[in-house]
């Protein structure tokens, strides 16, 4: 007890510093390709805390050999990894605490009620792209080893802390420090969970359609095929393979959760003239890949579902669906929810929230699933943002939950790192 009570003491002493530290952050823009600053706030702060640093731009020829990478990004020059390790004394378990540092684009900024770069705090919560997923994470995890540092209560076991970028396109940035060689006996990611635990997320994958028509005058567009008539048949066909999917789950991790494994249409393109017959259209979406499942069974499930579109359409049979596979791709996790991780973090959320955090499974997928699948790393999904707020527009974070993720992390290190 006298232990947690100076941690909560240290927390409370480093609030407005903290605050500062995130507000630097998400004022920066580190969309893809543009997170040099960004790392650069968290190089000086890693410093300040005595890490021992790893910075280094990724060379694709070090990561393109490994079965996950997925990346269409050629250039990562300029736009660095860090890593800072808190090395320990010998013989206790590791840690990896895993962030990200690049955010998904702003979107319409007409939408926002601040510029979505200006960190603004309003009721307890700062505002802005990246609040919530996640540099309030990663300044939660920065937090944590700054309390255990001035605790003065030495780890046995080390703490690697990473920065990593290309997590939103795919996770080539997680997989190159994993190739670089850092492997824990346990990781955390603090992605917007709401400070619910995940031990297992869902994975997914990007498709891509190409339907075909035949042009024709629109005058007498009964002479042509709409290929976007028949895309609109390809598009209620992927409902029924959600459906069907879906059916089948029986996880309870995933009990509240109203659709487990989506299958998502996020982009369709067809046509060039309002009075011809479109003969092309393509479809673009996302399909989630439970725990259970590998990627490579949910593709064939996925072509099986296409390759039956004559069933539903004769003109099918002589015009197949073009599928391909592009993008990222994200490795699913299947943690147990009894492993000693995940009692270990929950022991400790139940200390400093005073009720037994909820379990549940993540609906997005997170870069946990390269740790675990490529690394044999357990790895837990757990952080102070809110879920709902993440890629939208005026996403934002709330501060409280950043101290208490803090808090949480600094028993748990001193528990984790001491076994």
């Amino acid at each position: 007890m006298e232990t947690h009570c100076l941690i909560r003491e240290i927390i409370e002493g480093k609030k407005k510093r903290t605050i500062k530290l995130l507000q630097r952050l998400v004022q920066e823009d580190s969309v893809r390709e543009n997170e040099s600053k960004a790392q650069a706030i968290i190089i000086e702060k890693c410093r300040k805390l005595g890490l021992e640093l790893d910075i280094w731009e990724i060379n694709e020829n070090d990561v393109k050999h490994h079965p996950f990478y997925r990346c269409d990004r050629k250039n990562f020059k300029g736009n660095p990894n860090v890593v800072g390790v808190l090395k320990g004394t010998g013989g206790g378990k590791s840690l990896l605490l895993n962030g990200h540092i690049d955010v998904v684009p702003e979107g319409d900024r007409k939408d926002w009620l601040h510029d979505p770069y200006s960190g603004v705090i309003e009721d307890g919560k700062l505002y802005g792209r990246g609040a919530t997923d996640m540099k309030g994470g990663s300044v939660a995890l920065l937090l944590a080893i700054d309390v255990i540092k001035e605790l003065g209560i030495p780890l046995k076991g080390d703490v690697i802390f990473q920065s990593v970028i290309e997590e939103e396109s795919g996770g080539t940035g997680t997989l190159a420090a994993l190739v670089r060689g850092y492997k824990a006996d346990a990781a955390i990611i603090p992605e917007p969970t709401n400070m619910k635990i995940f031990p297992k997320q869902q994975g997914s994958m990007w498709f891509r359609l190409k339907v075909k028509g035949k042009s024709a005058h629109g005058g007498t567009r009964y002479e042509g095929v709409n290929a976007i008539d028949k895309a609109y048949k390809v598009v209620q066909v992927l409902h029924t393979l959600e459906k069907k999917r879906n059916d089948k789950v029986d996880d309870p991790l995933y009990s509240t959760i109203p659709i487990p494994l989506p299958v998502n249409v996020g982009r369709i393109e067809s046509g060039k003239w309002p009075s011809s017959v479109p003969d092309t259209a393509v479809i673009e979406g996302r399909i989630g890949v439970g725990p259970w499942e590998t990627l490579q069974d949910v593709e064939q499930e996925f072509l099986t579902e296409m390759s039956r579109m004559e069933m539903v359409d004769a003109w099918f049979k002589e015009h197949p669906v073009e599928v391909e596979w592009f993008g990222g791709r994200w490795q699913p996790g299947n943690l147990p929810s009894d492993h000693e991780l995940v009692k270990s973090l929950s022991a400790q959320a139940k200390v400093v929230m005073g009720a037994n955090p909820i379990i549940e499974a993540s609906p997005w997928g997170t870069d946990g699933g390269i740790l675990s699948q490529g690394g044999d790393i357990p790895v837990v999904v757990f952080g102070p943002g809110t879920t709902q707020v993440a890629h939208d527009a005026n996403e934002y974070i709330e501060l409280e939950r950043i101290y208490q993720t803090a808090e949480i992390l600094s028993l748990f290190m001193i528990d984790w790192c001491n076994r």
